[in-house]
């Protein structure tokens, strides 16, 4: 019996700062939710979420700043309302055989399809026909790899391009869509390769878009004072807004990127708002919007913060937090090497990943802004499990969230160094 005592006793203590999974699953799968719009643009997708962390944070117990927790900027944005693709046809399914460019306007038109390869450069002959064809009328339909490299063609060449109806370009692999903060006059649509199959000869598009040049969204913000020290702080961020929809029936869940890093910041909330783990730092929970639109939220915030920005002792920035089979990567690890040894330390004597990886300065997610400003700054990914990104496989039912809850211990292990 005095064994089973001791037993408790030693393991007890690296047990109790254990978060609630259930909790956890079910934030994710309401930020995900088709009632969110993919937390985008249209149908006020951001605003939905936004109110909903409004709600959880006050639950938490959180302090707003200034009397509320909304931090609101604007930014010009596109959004896609309706899209419709038909190759031969044959009605394509929107989000699985082909998205429309997030930058699109509103038009429909039926074209021929035009299919292009490298030999109109080689080929003299080839080039020339191609150079002496009025493309209005036609919609190229380019392979991936030939589309990315344009710019380094010759200008006649891209140029031309520019002339036709419509780009179609087509993906081996996977879609992947985005945030547009403007329109481009030539429509273009992205498809899988296995749906173009053999070179179809006709297509035709429909799409409805709206432009907005001055959506208003918000950033979130709530914090947990200070026992000693509350002008001191330790900052953990997270993005929550993601990709909205293209259409009535297709949006974009972003369970990984990044209801998951939301629903982490959200069970660091609960923790450090319990009484008993109140610190002696002041600490601070940021969700941004507009991440994918280029890092709006987390820029607006570093030129008109709620308190210095000197006073912050380190600000810890969680992104695509769902799987960790593979390790976990940390970006400004190889900037701040003391920190990423303690880290290293860490998980060696815990063993919470197989690897921790470091990488340097890296403009990717919304530490950046602050980093930039000097404030000493992690951005915290996991490797390894689900490919689904920027798509619309990136659901809540097939994210593992394998290492979720060694992250969040590792996290406490690592801040209560400050």
């Amino acid at each position: 019996m005095r064994n089973c005592w001791v037993f408790l006793l030693i393991f007890l203590p690296f047990s109790a700062p254990a978060q609630d999974m259930a909790r956890v699953r079910k934030n994710i799968e309401t930020l995900c939710a088709p009632e969110m719009h993919g937390r985008g643009y249209v149908n006020k997708g951001d605003k939905k979420a936004a109110e909903f962390l409004q709600k959880q944070f006050e639950k938490v117990g959180l302090k707003p700043f200034h009397g509320d927790y909304f931090q609101t900027f604007s930014l010009p944005v596109n959004t896609v309302l309706e899209t419709e693709l038909k190759l031969d046809g044959e009605k394509l399914k929107p989000g699985l055989d082909f998205i429309p460019d997030a930058a699109i306007r509103s038009g429909k038109g039926k074209l021929k399809i035009l299919p292009l390869d490298t030999l109109i450069y080689s080929d003299e002959k080839r080039g020339a026909l191609f150079l002496n064809q009025n493309l209005k009328s036609k919609a190229i339909l380019v392979p991936e790899k030939f589309w990315i490299k344009r710019s380094i063609l010759p200008d006649v060449f891209a140029q031309k391009m520019q002339t036709a109806g419509a780009v179609l370009i087509s993906h081996p692999q996977k879609l992947t869509y985005t945030v547009a903060k403007n329109q481009n006059p030539q429509p273009q649509f992205d498809l899988l390769q296995k749906t173009v199959g053999k070179t179809p000869q006709k297509v035709k598009y429909e799409v409805k878009a709206n432009f907005i040049p001055d959506y208003q969204t918000q950033n979130v913000i709530g914090f947990i004072p200070g026992k000693t020290q509350p002008d001191s702080f330790l900052v953990f961020t997270a993005h929550y807004d993601h990709l909205g929809r293209i259409d009535e029936n297709t949006y974009f869940p972003g369970a990984n990127d990044n209801a998951s890093g939301t629903s982490l910041l959200l069970e660091l909330a609960h923790y450090y708002a319990q009484p008993e783990n109140q610190p002696d730092y002041s600490v601070v929970f940021m969700a941004f919007g507009a991440e994918e639109a280029g890092l709006v939220g987390s820029r607006f915030y570093v030129e008109n913060p709620f308190f210095p920005l000197l006073q912050i002792k380190f600000l810890v920035n969680l992104d695509l937090t769902g799987t960790g089979e593979a390790g976990l990567m940390v970006v400004n690890g190889r900037i701040h090497e003391k920190e990423f040894a303690q880290l290293q330390q860490l998980n060696k004597q815990k063993n919470y990943f197989p690897e921790i990886k470091s990488r340097g300065k890296a403009a990717n997610s919304d530490h950046f802004p602050f980093s930039e400003k000097g404030v000493p700054a992690f951005f915290f990914y996991t490797l390894g499990g689900t490919t689904a990104y920027h798509d619309v496989n990136d659901k809540p039912e097939t994210l593992p969230l394998t290492r979720f809850p060694e992250l969040f211990r590792l996290l406490l292990d690592f801040t209560r160094s400050f």
